[in-house]
């Protein structure tokens, strides 16, 4: 038996630039947003457990420099992985958002932070303005 709804179609990127500015955040473009979101999220989580099972194949060895060596890997694949912990945690916020209807609005302005900043960086929560202004502060204070 043929399933009788028809399928969507994912919409190009392409598309989703063209859309007026009055299409901001609508269920296409929520949707469009949420997929990405949840295949990277994916990807994350299997990137996460091919790490952790790769640190726990470790094999011991007497030779000093392949232990070296086999520790500097250890070191970077952590550092990686923990720099992947950080950006799931941001795509499962960036999940939440759209869930409570908040995706793709400034957390310190309350504007749009624009299509074109979200498709270069999902998990973005201030526009490109506020961003800007945030690093300027940022390199005041440090």
């Amino acid at each position: 038996m043929k399933n009788s709804s028809p399928r969507k179609r994912r919409l190009s990127e392409a598309e989703l630039l063209g859309m007026s500015a009055d299409d901001y955040m609508n269920d296409v473009q929520l949707e469009f947003f949420r997929e990405r979101l949840l295949a990277l999220q994916a990807e994350l989580r299997e990137n996460s457990e091919e790490t952790r099972s790769h640190l726990r194949e470790t094999i011991a060895t007497p030779d000093e420099a392949d232990r070296a060596t086999q520790e500097e890997e250890q070191v970077l694949e952590q550092r990686i992985r923990d720099r992947e912990l950080k950006l799931l945690h941001k795509v499962e916020a960036a999940l939440r958002r759209i869930a409570d209807g908040t995706y793709g609005y400034c957390e310190a302005t309350g504007e749009p932070i624009g299509v074109g900043r979200l498709l270069a960086r999902p998990t973005a929560t201030l526009s490109l303005e506020e961003q800007e202004r945030h690093e300027r502060a940022e390199r005041l204070f440090r």
